[in-house]
């Protein structure tokens, strides 16, 4: 029997890990408002501001097949992909089904299986129908109904996608419309509808994982979560210690706790209740929703991780103060609510043109944190992770080196995790191709694949050519 070098395997990914870049459906299949399709709240919100469109974005919805052969050719043997809900019910309830838009998805899926690429399939990233998020969307109760009815559809509907998520990043769908207000009916610090709107998802979330139960699906299911590892900026200050605690669980530990608990531990629902206070209200979490969240903590199949970026945080209590960075220009991002803290930069660690922390390590402590914390998770994957840059072509090339260091830093993060004990089973770069982003429009750029938006011609960067090495040696070195 030959004996690797400890270095070797080390270095080594497990057989079965997945390699594959990641999709959204409003950021990709353009023909938002054709093919039968309903509104989202988006269209509406972008056409008034009149600064970006996501039509056609990288015209997915008639590309996907080529799109795919190029997974394939680049040793990718993952996709994850989003229904737009409303492609399936235009109206958002349980009204009329779209039989075009559920043509679509079924052809989408028999593409990937013909180019060896398995479908990763999340039911809700961020495209709430129009009329739903217009009625406040999962502060209303009407909503969490409509999304069991939705997943329940799929789950029948689809029985070749083995892999389904509920939800893409509850805590920025709901930070950036209650806390930060720079989404569509955006407010500014209401942290309890932040807060309650995580719990209601987290619910809705439940509901779809008994109904997977419940139809017997063979495949596997979970959640995706935006995780950001909240350090102290001084970890001899109690204030920042503090400062990190309110951030933790207003990003992390409520969601957290629903998804593998169930319920909130102690010290996380003191936290969530004084951070409600700070805006004037109060946090509901009654014991009916509670039991059934209990009893879905124990059928996630798996969590995604999507993470960019960790945070120091200091104690703050001045005037609240948001600016959000859409344009790339540098160090204009301010983050300071009072009563939670002041998300600050550290000298010495370096960030994105959009102000983004580059910090590997934290990849790593959120995943050693989940394992410690929560014994009953069974799998983990990074379901996002990647670098937005200015891309630029030249001469027919895209010399990205900076995205691939990025990327190679947290995939030996993620090494390490899995030299830990960690079951860590795939890695999703976001993106696959360039997209369309929710508030930056098309200067930000992460994909594999560089987009011409006039021309939509795909031209593979210089980090497409060195994934693949890696996808298919399933090695770093």
């Amino acid at each position: 029997m030959s004996h690797m070098s400890h270095a070797d395997t080390s270095q080594r990914f497990p057989d079965s890990f997945v390699f594959g870049g990641a999709t959204a459906a409003y950021q990709v299949e353009g023909a938002c408002q054709s093919h039968g399709k309903g509104k989202v709240a988006w269209d509406d919100y972008l056409a008034e501001q009149g600064r970006f469109s996501p039509e056609p974005a990288c015209d997915f919805y008639n590309r996907y097949d080529s799109d795919l052969e190029l997974c394939e050719r680049f040793g990718m043997n993952g996709i994850r992909v989003s229904i737009a809900w409303s492609r399936i019910f235009p109206e958002g309830g349980t009204g009329p089904v779209n039989e075009e838009g559920v043509r679509f998805y079924h052809d989408l899926f028999a593409s990937c299986r013909a180019h060896g690429v398995e479908p990763y399939v999340t039911l809700h990233h961020f495209d709430s129908p129009a009329a739903l998020y217009a009625d406040g969307d999962f502060l209303n109760p009407a909503t969490i109904d409509a999304f069991e009815a939705y997943a329940r559809y799929c789950f029948e509907e689809f029985p070749e996608v083995a892999n389904w998520f509920t939800f893409n990043e509850i805590a920025a769908a709901t930070i950036n419309r209650y806390v930060e207000g720079t989404w569509p009916l955006g407010k500014k610090v209401c942290l309890h509808e932040c807060l309650q709107a995580q719990h209601n998802m987290m619910l809705a979330h439940a509901r779809a994982v008994l109904a997977f139960e419940e139809c017997g699906h063979p495949g596997k299911i979970g959640v995706i979560h935006a995780l950001e590892y909240k350090y102290p900026y001084d970890p001899r200050s109690a204030a920042d210690i503090e400062a990190a605690a309110n951030d933790d669980v207003l990003q992390n530990r409520l969601l957290l706790d629903a998804t593998f608990r169930g319920d909130y531990a102690p010290d996380t629902l003191a936290r969530i209740e004084a951070l409600c206070a700070v805006s004037g209200g109060t946090f509901r979490a009654p014991e009916g929703d509670l039991a059934i969240m209990r009893r879905a903590a124990q059928l996630n199949d798996c969590m995604g991780i999507n993470y960019y970026q960790s945070r120091f945080l200091k104690a703050y209590d001045g005037e609240n103060d948001l600016h959000h960075n859409g344009t790339g220009d540098k160090g204009t991002g301010r983050w300071r609510v009072a009563g939670v803290g002041e998300r600050a930069l550290r000298p010495g660690i370096p960030t994105t043109d959009w102000d983004w922390i580059i910090y590997p390590k934290g990849l790593f402590d959120l995943m050693m944190d989940i394992s410690l914390r929560y014994p009953n998770y069974k799998e983990l994957l990074v379901t996002e992770n990647g670098m937005g840059r200015k891309d630029e072509l030249v001469d027919g090339a895209v010399d990205d080196s900076e995205r691939i260091s990025y990327v190679e830093d947290h995939l030996r993060w993620i090494l390490k995790a899995v030299e830990c004990g960690v079951n860590v089973t795939g890695y999703f770069m976001w993106s696959l191709q360039d997209q369309f982003s929710w508030t930056n429009g098309y200067n930000k750029r992460y994909g594999f694949f560089y987009v011409d938006f006039e021309t939509q011609k795909r031209t593979p960067k210089a980090s497409a050519y060195w994934f693949k090495r890696i996808a298919q040696t399933g090695r770093l070195a």
